[in-house]
This record gives structure tokens, sequence and C-alpha cells, in this order.
């Protein structure tokens, strides 16, 4: 059984994945600009022995581990971008670039991908297949996983199924959490222009209002979820963004509004524009003004495949125990491995990197984010477990 070794494996290369993962803390790169990164990505690829493919969609590595035997293709991927944010997290290996940092824990990810390769190259010779391993830019902006699609990284050779993590604070080091079905969900943005007339504040029965408009349109918003979407059902409609005016005194001509708009069930989804617009054109109508909108949609919502989360499943209760084994509440939050699964078959967990000992507690994006490294050695694991499982299943449904 490749269990035992996998589990053994990952224990024993500890040391060399904490090396990799405080290298690749120290030296975080914004989306699209992962070059450091991506060189020695792509250097310990290849020293692993795998055929190594640089320069995907500008930054990102795709690099292919051959098993001795001939069989199907199990991806693995890995986002490998930080973000423009000052750490402030105290660490000894803290990020050396002002303003920069690997708030969301994606040198987690790369680790663990590496980690899961390490030890797939040691055991290469019983490997029935191929493991494509995807080291993803630009996830922050929603645009890398788009990227290598459209430059055809689930092709040749044609991926069955794919694996992927993201670290979790709020769920304890030495947990895995998974669930079939969905996991996090859609992302769209919204965009509206609310004309009116401008003039003087002191004479509003002058003018036409666009900012009372926009008040009424967002409080009015509101209404969708709680009056079209089924209370058993989720859906957020929030926004981030109001400009309009120039001075305290003086009406403006228009008012931009930028929001987001996150739901699970893909019909929802598909209902979220037009319940909308009724709302924004018809609340603009009412107050004497127009309103422009559009609706963007992001990413569809991460749904974890049945066959494919329970290989996950499976893989996690042989790592670290079915205690291991969180359940978890889905995330309104997104992510762009999404776009994958709408092409292949695919499972995302969450890894438990919370401790509260060393203060590992703060969510994504602080500046004092920080991650247990013991989680390193237990998603590199589940990762190799699942691409060994995975290239087992897609064999015999394949023959």
């Amino acid at each position: 059984m490749w269990s035992p070794a996998i589990k053994q494996l990952s224990h024993q290369i500890f040391e060399e994945l904490q090396h990799l993962y405080r290298d690749f803390h120290r030296h975080p790169e914004l989306s699209f600009k992962e070059k450091d990164t991506s060189e020695k990505i792509a250097a310990y690829m290849e020293n692993l022995g795998c055929t190594v493919q640089k320069n995907v969609a500008g930054t990102g590595v795709v690099a292919l581990l051959m098993g001795a035997k001939k069989g199907p293709t199990v991806a693995i991927r890995a986002d490998i971008d930080a973000l423009p944010v000052e750490e402030k997290s105290g660490l000894p290996y803290e990020s050396v670039y002002e303003g920069l940092m690997h708030a969301c824990g994606h040198d987690v990810h790369i680790t663990c991908a590496l980690g899961a390769a390490k030890i797939l190259a040691s055991l290469k010779n019983d490997l029935q297949g191929t493991v494509k391993f995807i080291f993803q830019p630009a996830e922050e902006i929603n645009a890398g996983a788009k990227a290598m699609i459209e430059e055809g990284v689930l092709e040749n050779p044609h991926v069955s199924m794919i694996f992927g993590l993201h670290n979790h604070p709020e769920i304890p080091v030495g947990k895995v959490a998974l669930k079939e079905g969905p996991l996090m969900a859609s992302v769209d943005t919204t965009f509206v222009t609310i004309k009116g007339r401008g003039g003087h504040g002191a004479f509003p029965h002058k003018d036409i209002d666009p900012v009372v408009a926009a008040a009424s349109i967002i409080m009015n918003l509101q209404t969708i979820v709680s009056r079209n979407v089924d209370p058993q059902h989720s859906a957020v409609v929030s926004f981030g963004t109001i400009h309009g005016g120039t001075a305290n005194n003086v009406i403006p001509d228009e008012v931009k509004l930028t929001g987001t708009v996150r739901t699970f069930d893909p019909h929802i989804r598909e209902s979220m524009e037009p319940w909308m617009r009724r709302v924004i054109e018809h609340t603009a109508a009412s107050l004497g003004c127009t309103a422009d909108f559009y609706y963007r949609q992001d990413l569809p919502a991460v749904m974890n495949h049945p066959e494919a989360a329970a290989l996950g499943m499976q893989a996690i209760e042989e790592i670290i125990g079915k205690e291991g084994i969180v359940i978890p509440v889905p995330s309104m939050g997104g992510e762009d491995f999404a776009i994958f699964q709408e092409k292949v078959p695919g499972c995302f967990f969450w890894l438990g990197v919370g401790n509260p000992d060393i203060d590992a507690i703060h969510p994504w994006h602080s500046p004092r984010f920080k991650a247990d490294e013991g989680a390193l050695s237990i998603g590199a694991g589940v990762l190799a477990l699942s691409a060994y499982r995975g290239l087992l299943h897609c064999q015999g449904a394949d023959s």
C-alpha cells in the first residue's frame, strides 16, 4: 500500500519543506510578476526529473512527473502570487520586500505541491500514469487559471482529475476540511452609474439628485436576498465603492457604484443580474434619474466533484486519521480553482494552519497572517495520496 509510504515520506521531508516555505515567504511577488518564484519552482521540479514548461500564461510553470507505467493524467494545482500588503507578522523570515507579503498563504500552497512532487518522484517506479503539476500565477486578480487554461494546460496530456488546496487559519493545524459540492462562492462584479442633474445643494428641488437615488438603490437591492432568494440558500449583494461629487454643497450630475455578488447555486447566479437590473432601473426612474448597469461574471463557485471528493476524503483519513477530517461550512470567498473544476472533475481542500499558541489566528490578507508550518507535511501528503488514488480511479474509469 502506498499510503504508509507517502505518510512516512511526508514527515521525513519536513525540514526541506520548511526551508522552501520560508524562502518563498521571504520573497513574495505580485500577480503575473512571479518571475523569481517561478524560476525556483522550475529548478526544483527539474531536479526531481520532471519535464518542465516555463512561462506558461506569463509566469506559470507546468511540470510532468511520468510514472514507470502508462496511464491517465491527474493534476495538482498551486497558486503562487502574493499581495500588496506590508507585513507585520514579526516572523524571523518575514518578507524582505517593502509593501509585499504572502498574506494569503500561497507560499504554503507552493510548498505543499513541491512536497507532493518530491514524495511521488521517489515512488514513481510504481506510479501508474502521469501527475501534472500546475503552478498558477495571478489567483489574487482572478486571471491566472483562465489564462493557463487558454494556453492548454489541461491538455497534452489531457487531465482527467485535478486536486488543490488552500490554507485556512480558522481550522486548527493537524486537520483538513473537505466536503462534496459547494465549498466557495461564485464571484461577480457589478458597476452602476446613476445619472441625474446637478446643482446647488441648497436648492435640491431644482435638481435631480443621484446621491439620494444611489442610497435608495443600495438599500432596495438588499431586498433581493431577503425577498427573492430562498432562505435555505445563500447570496450576498455588497457595494464597496461610491464615487460622486466634488464639494459638500454641490449635488453632482452622477454617482458611480461598484459591488460584488456571491452565490453558490448556478440558477440563483443567473437570476441575480435581471433581479438587480429591475431594482436599479426602477428605483432610479422613481427619483427622476437614469441608471446604467453592467454585471460581470468573474468566477464560478468551487464545486467539489463527488468522486474526486471521495478520493480526497480517503487520502485525508489515511494521512491524519478520521479525527483529522473537518466538514466545513462553505465560504462566500471565491477561488479561481473553480475554473479548472468547470473543465474536469476536481477536489479542493482547506488545510488547517491555525494555532493560537503561535498567533496563527489572523485571517487571509491580514498583515499579521501566519501559518503553522506543521501543516506543510500534511498538505504534501494529502495532495500526493490524492493524486495517486486519482490515477487508479481514472485508470479504472478509462478502461
